[in-house]
């Protein structure tokens, strides 16, 4: 064993495992995507480190164990379509792609979507459609889905996503503003939506989300 299926292992073991994430076939694609494929050169030695390491923008690439979380959250099959909104370095996109059926994500950073193209042709993934996009611009959300998850937060919950879920849907958003926020899943019902919240954590917002409203007296 090298030192990165090393690293890896304790990754899974210590950050993942740890922090409640216990489905065989979430920990196992974590044991085959290359998460150090997808890591800024410049971080290398922090691959498999229990941070949210820095991308371009100010942005920054989820820590393991919330990916673990989302996809355990999301409990795909291998035919369910799934949106995802930020894109990142793609890590979570060959992710979902290992899990589930074709995988449609959207980036609005043109430099960020291209090098998640280039970190996603390194590896073995399913069909995975990237669109260099913004998510909150008219028209650009269509379509049913099975799953959507949002990689940044909403300051304000917007439904204009949970409209998006076809029956039986699930919708991962992290919602509320720094330094706490809640995860939450979002299940579209036969009549109705449920909410339940997860977890707590904090997240970069995505751009252009609606922000709260604020008075002055």
């Amino acid at each position: 064993m090298n030192w990165q299926e090393s690293a890896r292992e304790q990754m899974i073991q210590q950050q993942v495992r740890a922090w409640d994430v216990l489905d065989p076939e979430v920990l196992a694609t974590f044991a085959q995507v290359p998460r150090e494929r997808f890591v800024p050169a410049a971080e290398s030695a922090l691959a498999f480190a229990d941070v949210a390491l820095p991308l371009a923008d100010g942005q920054h690439m989820l820590a393991p164990k919330l990916v673990g979380r989302i996809l355990q959250a999301l409990t795909l099959s291998s035919s369910d379509r799934v949106l995802e909104i930020g894109t990142g370095s793609g890590f979570l996109t060959a992710c979902l792609a290992r899990l589930a059926g074709p995988v449609t994500s959207l980036e609005i950073r043109s430099s960020m979507a291209e090098q998640a193209r280039r970190n996603l042709a390194t590896v073995r993934t399913g069909s995975i459609e990237l669109r260099n996009t913004d998510a909150f611009a008219a028209n650009s959300l269509q379509g049913e889905w099975d799953a959507i998850v949002l990689t940044g937060s909403l300051p304000v919950y917007d439904s204009r996503f949970e409209r998006l879920l076809a029956p039986g849907g699930r919708l991962f958003v992290v919602v509320g503003a720094t330094p706490l926020m809640s995860a939450r899943l979002i299940t579209r019902t036969a009549a109705a939506f449920a909410t339940r919240t997860l977890f707590e954590t904090d997240i970069d917002a995505l751009t252009h989300a609606p922000q709260s409203s604020k008075f002055s007296f």
